[in-house]
């Protein structure tokens, strides 16, 4: 059987390789990633961020970033970079080239203001036993990127209440949590207070906790025999001051007395 000539003739070789170098075939399909997808800092913060590809040996690759960055880790799929010194909101990129084809992936990263402040008051801070008093934490700052924050209210370690606050907007915001309760004997033994909660986890980060200063509650027992002992110091401390304003008036009388007499005696001589 006659064998078939090539279509190039004797060029056969070269002309296919020709072919293949003006004509190439389609660019190799790859991926880049960056981890994490979301990303939030407190000012002069620093974090990790992974760049990655599915390009089985790629050209060339980076991270464009105006933050400080150091390569800390890499192999031939991925990079790893440590990023600090943020300031303002900002946007990295992470970026591969294979088979002479460059793609990005990037990566917004937003500043955070943490809450400074936790404020815990007590209303009234003086209580009878099974009367109410109202306990109020709020936050007068807060600025998140789409963050979750919770308040907890605690008496001693026990948690009284908690809210979660979905913080959908970017600006300052003020959060509150209010809670009554009836005051039992014990609670004059613990102290009061509020934690605030700031689950960044979404955004690469941790959860930040914020405690306010503890507060006491005093707690009075209005027990019949507890009320004749109110009454009876009440009454005695009132007894002792209208006994020592009497004295006191007859000692300034006594005084202001002898001052006249004096004056008298110095006209008469």
């Amino acid at each position: 059987m006659p064998h078939k000539m090539s279509p190039f003739g004797a060029w056969g070789l070269p002309a296919a390789l020709l072919t293949l170098c003006l004509y190439p075939g389609p660019a190799e399909m790859f991926e880049v990633h960056i981890h994490p997808e979301k990303l939030v800092l407190e000012p002069g913060g620093f974090a990790m961020i992974n760049c990655s590809t599915s390009c089985a040996q790629p050209d060339n690759s980076g991270l464009e970033t105006t933050l400080t960055k150091t390569l800390v880790g890499q192999g031939t799929q991925w990079k790893q970079y440590l990023v600090s010194n943020a300031s303002q909101d900002t946007v990295v990129y992470c970026y591969f080239t294979c088979s002479g084809q460059q793609k990005l992936k990037d990566l917004n990263i937003s500043m955070l203001y943490p809450p400074k402040q936790v404020l815990l008051k007590l209303k009234p801070t003086w209580v009878a036993v099974g009367g109410s008093f109202t306990i109020e934490c709020w936050v007068p700052t807060v600025t998140v990127p789409l963050g979750s924050l919770t308040l907890t209210l605690f008496r001693g370690k026990e948690a009284m209440y908690n809210k979660t606050f979905n913080m959908m907007t970017l600006g300052p915001q003020e959060a509150t949590v209010t809670h009554s309760a009836k005051a039992h004997k014990e609670d004059g033994r613990h102290n009061f207070s509020c934690q605030a909660d700031l689950d960044l986890r979404s955004h690469g980060q941790n959860i930040i906790h914020s405690v306010s200063e503890p507060q006491m509650l005093v707690v009075y027992d209005l027990t019949p025999d507890n009320q004749m002992v109110v009454i009876i110091t009440v009454v005695s401390v009132l007894l002792f001051l209208f006994v020592l304003s009497i004295l006191l008036c007859f000692v300034f009388g006594q005084h202001w007395r002898q001052r006249r007499m004096g004056v008298y005696g110095v006209q008469g001589a």
